[in-house]
């Protein structure tokens, strides 16, 4: 563990200690995360197409509590949030990963990883009690997805992953939130390049499409 991880964690107890804890979903003193709110994150499994050829499964609707929860892990370090989400992804990971498939995540960028200390797919996996492969590396340095549309998505992430030599297979490839489907999408191309025969795409929480939003994604199975 390198010093600056092990200041931010440190610093992350100290704020635990000193302040008082605050369900992440609704805001409740005295209490990580209060019964309600995790019974907001039960798993509703749905498949979604977001891109041609990419199909995700996801547990969560990327909304409400469960959005709070995610960002609370993400942004606030609070990664004991993880055992709670952790059911719902093992269950995504569950019903779409066939026997045999080699599992992989989508790697995070070097600045997230400093910013935050930890990679929070890597301890969502560990808490879902799955382990993975690091299949994926980044091959250039991207632009933060968020606020980009679905066109800005593509290109800012095209060409950003490169994947080790496959020979063949399954792969199942795992993100924490899905928007547009971009990243994924990259992640599949890098992963059927490198040799994998089928990818599959799996997230714990999808962001739900309303209106006329472009890029609306489709559910085709829950």
């Amino acid at each position: 563990m390198s010093l600056a991880v092990a200041v931010s964690s440190a610093f992350r107890d100290a704020l635990t200690f000193w302040l008082p804890v605050a369900c992440a979903g609704c805001g409740v003193v005295d209490t990580d995360l209060c019964s309600g709110c995790r019974d907001a994150l039960v798993a509703v499994v749905t498949r979604r197409l977001v891109e041609p050829g990419v199909t995700v499964t996801s547990a969560l609707a990327f909304e409400g509590v469960a959005a709070r929860v995610v960002r609370a892990l993400k942004e606030e370090g609070r990664t004991s949030l993880a055992r709670a989400l952790a059911p719902a992804l093992a269950e995504a990971l569950r019903v779409a990963t066939p026997a045999g498939a080699r599992v992989t995540t989508v790697p995070s960028t070097r600045a997230a990883f400093r910013r935050r200390g930890f990679r929070p797919l890597d301890v969502l996996m560990r808490r879902a009690g799955w382990t993975h492969e690091r299949l994926l590396r980044l091959a250039r340095a991207t632009d933060d997805q968020r606020g980009l549309g679905r066109r800005a998505r593509r290109e800012n992430i095209g060409g950003a992953f490169v994947s080790r030599p496959l020979s063949g297979g399954v792969v199942v490839v795992v993100d924490d939130v899905v928007t547009t489907g971009a990243t994924l999408a990259e992640a599949a191309r890098a992963l059927r390049a490198g040799g994998a025969d089928e990818v599959i795409a799996v997230a714990l929480a999808h962001t739900p499409r309303r209106g006329n939003t472009e890029g609306k994604s489709r559910v085709i199975e829950t």
